[in-house]
């Protein structure tokens, strides 16, 4: 019986089971038969099942994918932060995947991308309709995985996160609190999501998809308030004790200046558990 109930499961594969995808595994694992995917298994989390392989090396897939797979969740991230780094990651990477996938047709590819896809810098609104057109060359590799998932020929969904931050992704609290950053007014808009939330939105869309209802093919997924990095800085200062700021504190973000709309995620149903950064950073201090 418990075979057969294990057989039934949906069976969800995910590429790139690191921070993200481990997160997002985790957050599935109970309702799906989840694979992870990674050069270290033994790093996959316990409970999925570990496929230890390299996707820059299409031979280290052969005989290890599951079959009847109803979902991918493509989640890379560069094993170099230079050009051939990301066309790697967000474009062979995934080619060699879908090349091993042969003939499984997906019920939905979900492809993990960035708000650094948009090179706006003036403020402005932007959501997934509005032109991304990166200036960076890694942007631009982010872009071409994009469409090399919605070529696929499975049904396909680009989720662009915006910077993701929580318990495991404290750099930025840090900085403020050893004096290491220190922006001046008005600094540029910046643009977070918590990593439960990040995690919890791919759970929320796959549920989606696996019961059918439609879904579109790219989402931004930010929280609700976009904020310049100014005034995060001011009020974790007024939170916690921090250091005076350091010669050569760091000014600004690296990441423009736009204000990320996730109305569309929200006319999902999909509700944030931290909906602004007080709520999110609150919750690190606190715990911290």
């Amino acid at each position: 019986m418990a075979i057969t109930e294990r057989n039934s499961k949906p069976r969800i594969l995910i590429a790139g089971c690191g921070k993200l995808g481990g997160a997002i595994a985790v957050k599935l694992k109970e309702s799906a038969q989840v694979y992870g995917l990674r050069r270290n298994p033994a790093r996959v989390p316990e409970g999925v099942a570990a496929i230890g392989a390299d996707l820059t090396r299409p031979e280290t897939l052969a005989g290890k994918l599951p079959e009847n797979l109803q979902t991918l969740v493509y989640c890379l991230t560069p094993s170099s932060y230079d050009e051939q780094g990301y066309r790697d990651a967000y474009v062979n990477g995934l080619s060699n995947l879908l090349a091993a996938l042969g003939n499984q047709q997906l019920k939905r590819l979900f492809f993990i991308s960035s708000t650094s896809v948009y090179a706006q810098n003036d403020d402005s609104l932007v959501d997934e309709t509005s032109p991304a057109h990166p200036s960076r060359t890694t942007g631009q590799q982010i872009l071409a995985g994009e469409q090399t998932a919605l070529d696929s020929g499975h049904p396909a969904t680009v989720v662009r996160f915006s910077g993701i931050y929580g318990p495991s992704r404290r750099r930025f609290l840090e900085e403020v609190i050893e004096g290491r950053m220190n922006p001046e007014a008005p600094a540029p808009y910046s643009n977070r999501i918590h990593e439960e939330d990040a995690a919890a939105a791919v759970a929320y869309l796959n549920a989606m998809a696996l019961s059918g209802k439609p879904l579109d093919t790219c989402y931004v997924a930010s929280d609700c308030e976009p904020v310049r990095l100014d005034e995060v800085v001011e009020w974790v200062r007024q939170q916690v004790p921090c250091a005076e700021p350091v010669a050569g504190a760091r000014k600004g973000g690296r990441a423009g200046s736009k204000r990320c709309n996730n109305q569309r995620l929200l006319d999902t149903g999909f509700t944030f558990r931290y909906p602004d950064f007080r709520a999110g950073y609150r919750a690190m201090i606190e715990n911290s």
